[in-house]
């Protein structure tokens, strides 16, 4: 064979390399070493969305339904229950916990083009529950307050859809607005009317933490949509005149926070303060460790509300304070996270899917805050539960529904980022 013929073997040998295989590639000689052969990098797979943001918060879930059990076992055993059976409570949450889950699955379908154009009517909805809720044989009534609308399998409290839909207006709104957002009136004071109208429903039967959540919420979303420092400024102040009002002109409430203040006193440890003594009492019995899974004496008869707004106090007693650590730090973590995917989408120039994840971020962060703060004692009693723990069919379904729209979102930026259409 002449020389020409064995240059030209080897050159078509090289060139059929090529064809073959990605990992047989020219060599490389770099700082005088020879790398005759450099596998090629695998091919990097993207997830759809979110995957550990959706097994945290089936971690929290499942921990709630156990909770839920170990708090409310023997609740039987009081007369006002005695018709209940043991599993009553937690055969309703898993009720709960299903019809939810197909609620997300069915949200997580929804592109958030449409969520846009549904925002104004799905606040309308939530405003006319808020007025039938108060409608005598419509609206249920428990402990004095009208705050559900029995459906049969599940009690509706319009007042978690109204946080939802609250939650979508206002970041619809702020998009619309966007060019008039310096200007008080024509950008702030509409949306203002609009949450004291709501305000006004929720103090009706009455639900006053619910409308704080909202106020929190609305107002969240105004000051991350770029709304003028200084009149988001006169906004928390006016909003913290009236709450402070509302405080002072209600003797019932002013009697919480002086409750609060010393749940101790003869006059309120049998009384207001009743709650979060033996809440405190549950905690201190916990201590570092916990006294075990099913362990708790406080969730017998002696703290009231033990499986939904008191829910912590009970995982404190039970899992000492490692355990109120973990809940405090999945919490801390979901709605970091959640605030990432708004961050991310608002820098893709999505700015109502940005506002509404930093929306449900500020709604799951701000609730827990209250309810673990009312449970340590270090917030005055209020009604609001443990987001994706405490007992409760329409929280539960309304926290799903919003996790859900935020994993749509996240799916959406990542089909932007590898060149595909939202």
């Amino acid at each position: 064979m002449t020389a020409a013929a064995r240059l030209s073997g080897r050159f078509s040998g090289w060139f059929s390399g090529f064809g073959k295989a990605a990992a047989d590639v020219l060599p490389v000689r770099l700082g005088g070493q020879s790398l005759s052969r450099t596998l090629a990098a695998p091919p990097v797979r993207m997830a759809g969305f979110d995957q550990a943001l959706l097994w945290v918060t089936v971690a929290l879930l499942m921990w709630g339904l156990v909770m839920v059990y170990s708090a409310s076992v023997a609740m039987p055993d009081n007369p006002k229950f005695a018709r209940y059976a043991h599993t009553h409570f937690v055969v309703r949450h898993m009720l709960s916990l299903v019809v939810a889950f197909i609620a997300a699955v069915l949200a997580f379908q929804v592109p958030l083009a449409t969520w846009e154009k549904l925002a104004p009517w799905l606040f309308v909805v939530s405003l006319l529950l808020l007025i039938l809720v108060l409608v005598p044989f419509i609206g249920k009534g428990v402990n004095g307050a009208r705050r559900w609308i029995s459906l049969g399998i599940m009690n509706f409290q319009p007042s978690e859809l109204a946080k939802f839909a609250v939650l979508l207006y206002a970041a619809d709104y702020m998009v619309r607005k966007m060019e008039v957002k310096e200007r008080f009136f024509r950008a702030v004071m509409p949306m203002a009317i609009a949450i004291a109208i709501v305000g006004l429903l929720l103090l009706a039967e009455p639900d006053m933490g619910a409308f704080m959540v909202i106020s929190v919420i609305a107002m969240g979303i105004l000051f991350l949509g770029g709304v003028n420092a200084r009149m988001f400024f006169v906004i928390a102040a006016v909003v913290v005149v009236a709450f402070s009002l509302m405080v002072m002109l209600s003797e019932w409430r002013r009697e919480r926070i002086f409750a609060y203040l010393d749940p101790w006193s003869d006059k309120y440890s049998m009384g207001k303060g009743y709650q979060l003594s033996h809440s405190l009492i549950a905690f201190g019995r916990g201590e570092i460790f916990g006294v075990g899974l099913g362990g708790s004496i406080e969730k017998l008869h002696w703290l009231p509300e033990a499986h939904t707004d008191f829910l912590m106090a009970v995982i404190g007693e039970e899992f000492g304070l490692l355990g109120v650590l973990t809940v405090i730090g999945l919490f801390m973590w979901m709605t970091r996270r959640i605030m990432h995917i708004g961050r991310q989408s608002i820098a893709l120039d999505r700015l109502f899917a940005g506002l509404v994840a930093q929306g449900v971020g500020i709604w799951m962060g701000f609730q827990t805050f209250i309810n673990i703060g009312v449970n340590l004692g270090a917030l005055p009693t209020k009604g609001l539960t443990l987001p994706l723990m405490s007992y409760g069919g329409s929280a539960i379904l309304m926290n799903l529904v919003a996790l859900a729209v935020v994993l749509r979102i996240d799916f959406e930026n990542r089909l932007l980022m590898r060149g595909g259409r939202a």
